[in-house]
């Protein structure tokens, strides 16, 4: 009775919960049921032998082989597209081909081909599409999925005249599908086999200049140069004035020589002088070939031509910063700001960097508190922190810091840095020092923070300390030229243990042969041990790289014990004059002050 009473009293729940799938499954079911139907009143009619379009909407039952046909559609089709549904993609490739088989019907067939591409079966694709183009040869949907299915198989050497045949079926659209073959085959690694295949597709086609381009682009590709050089010359001479072709023949010509791309898109230009995008690409040639001036006359032709161009305002800006020209790079940015630019993130960047190297800090955190994404933002966060501690905000610095999100384990790590160098700068050593050995106690192997915290337990007299952490980091990267030369350094600097400290800046210098700090280190260790000479040598080079006035403290003392004390005041003065700030190199004037 309980039992009873259950049933009935759940039963409408349970009818509920079955229409509410039944619902589910019609929606799920419906597009396929048509074409089901669709596809069994075209077998259906192909069996009595009339065409599709004569089967009314609504077909009245059909008998015998008709029927039985009909039937067999509608449970193949069932069939096939449950399987696709539940992940089995063969047997939804085996159920197509062979109801494609039995009707010959170009939907099918089409369906075929896509569901056995999707399991790679690209042998049934391969004669499913092979049957398809039997029914209907003009067909150019059955073209491109024949070139397709081939080119998935990686049967190049059999697309050839599927794709003659697809490019010939469409003469509207014949010039830009020729220029689309090499996007068509760019995954294909045997770029040679891609060459020989676009050079015989198109050899019906070379009529156009098109067909010669993508010749010449396939041989570039392969490494065939004199045979690109010929092609795209052939492509400029069907249409001389054909930008797109100047700039690959002059892509061709610079990988000879960049000089001589740079010539191939000055000729084009003496007979096409309205070409933008040559004039472009030539201005930003002539930078990378560092003729500045005359990459500026031609950023000024474009200038003047296309002045509200994003394309052109934004390298002559670019240009004009690299030739310290700031006026003109900060009215071009600014103006930038008022174009369809898509990236303004980094025009307020650099906009900041130039009220910044101009003392206008207000401007400058300004512009970067703009910098809200891309990959200046975390540097311009970092910049106005820092101007906000030259402002004497520490605080607020501090906090800038602290309140910026970090991307990247990497950026996380950055803002510790900056923080601790905000407590330096702030002569605040001790409390930098706490702060990052917190942080090294969080992440004990992380290189940059043992480093950091190493330099600064050397500022507060803690040698220990300042090797325990070397040494490790020179553990964790046995190629730091900058750990070598640190300890070595410390060790010269308190002229202590010198063979000790002279090995290991020999390291370093191995690591880093031309490193200007690494050379002022191994000029104060020789001058520790008494080679003048050999002192003299190393710091003279590494001032020569690098006017800093560090080594210009050591320089000048050397020179000073050589006897050429008019040398040493005269390059402590110059250097003095640079750096009025500098604690090493004020202690070094006071030192041997007469």
């Amino acid at each position: 009775m309980l039992g009873n009473h259950y049933d009935a009293s759940a039963s409408k729940q349970d009818n509920r919960c079955f229409g509410a799938r039944k619902e589910i499954m019609k929606a799920k079911y419906r597009s396929l049921l048509a074409a089901v139907l669709a596809l069994s009143f075209t077998a259906s009619a192909q069996a009595d032998g009339g065409a599709t379009s004569s089967v009314p909407a609504a077909a009245p039952a059909v008998e015998g082989r008709q029927a039985v046909l009909t039937a067999q559609v509608v449970y193949q089709v069932l069939l096939a597209e449950i399987a696709l549904q539940r992940g089995n993609a063969e047997l939804a490739a085996q159920a197509y081909a062979a109801l494609a088989l039995r009707t010959r019907d170009p939907g099918v067939l089409e369906r075929t081909v896509e569901v056995a591409g999707h399991a790679r079966r690209f042998d049934l694709a391969r004669e499913a599409v092979q049957l398809w183009l039997q029914v209907d040869p003009e067909s150019a949907k059955a073209q491109r999925m024949m070139s397709s299915v081939l080119l998935m198989s990686n049967r190049l050497e059999e697309m050839a005249p599927h794709l003659v045949r697809m490019l010939e079926l469409d003469k509207a659209a014949l010039p830009e599908n020729l220029l689309g073959l090499n996007r068509m085959l760019a995954r294909n690694p045997d770029r040679q086999a891609v060459f020989r295949l676009i050079d015989r597709v198109c050899a019906p086609f070379f009529g156009l200049a098109e067909a010669h381009y993508a010749v010449a682009m396939a041989a570039a590709s392969a490494g065939e140069q004199a045979r690109a050089r010929a092609e795209i010359q052939r492509a400029l001479e069907l249409r001389p004035d054909w930008e797109m072709a100047a700039l690959l023949a002059a892509q061709i010509e610079a990988r000879d020589s960049p000089a001589a791309g740079v010539d191939a898109l000055l000729r084009f230009l003496e007979t096409n002088p309205e070409a933008r995008d040559v004039r472009l690409h030539l201005a930003r040639a002539l930078i990378a070939e560092k003729r500045y001036p005359e990459a500026r006359m031609h950023f000024d032709r474009l200038l003047r031509d296309h002045p509200d161009n994003p394309e052109v305002v934004y390298p002559v800006a670019i240009l004009a910063l690299q030739q310290n020209d700031i006026a003109r790079a900060e009215v071009q940015l600014r103006h930038l700001l008022t174009l369809d630019f898509p990236d303004k993130n980094v025009v307020y960047f650099y906009l900041g960097q130039i009220a910044e190297e101009g003392k206008r800090p207000a401007d400058a955190l300004a512009a970067y508190a703009q910098v809200v994404a891309g990959e200046h933002r975390l540097a311009a966060r970092l910049r106005g922190a820092r101007l906000l501690g030259e402002l004497g905000k520490l605080e607020e610095a501090r906090a800038h810091v602290r309140e910026t999100r970090a991307i990247s384990p990497t950026d996380r790590v950055q803002l510790i840095l900056a923080e601790a160098q905000l407590l330096r700068d702030g002569k605040r050593h001790r409390e930098a020092y706490e702060f990052l050995e917190k942080a090294l106690g969080e992440q004990p192997a992380q290189p940059e923070l043992l480093y950091e915290t190493a330099l600064l337990a050397e500022k507060l007299g803690q040698l220990d300390v300042l090797e325990r952490h070397l040494r490790r980091l020179i553990e964790l990267q046995p190629d730091s030229a900058q750990a070598y030369n640190a300890l070595g350094y410390s060790l010269a600097d308190r002229n202590i243990r010198l063979p000790e400290a002279h090995e290991l800046i020999a390291k370093a210098l191995a690591l880093a042969p031309e490193d200007p700090f690494i050379l002022d280190s191994m000029g104060w260790v020789l001058y520790r041990t008494g080679d003048l000479a050999g002192a003299l040598a190393h710091l003279e080079r590494a001032y020569g790289q690098r006017p800093d006035p560090e080594i210009a403290a050591h320089l000048g003392e050397v020179l000073w014990h050589l006897g050429r004390r008019d040398e040493a005041r005269r390059t402590w003065r110059d250097a003095a004059a640079r750096n009025p700030d500098n604690e090493v190199l004020s202690e070094a004037l006071r030192k041997f002050s007469d």
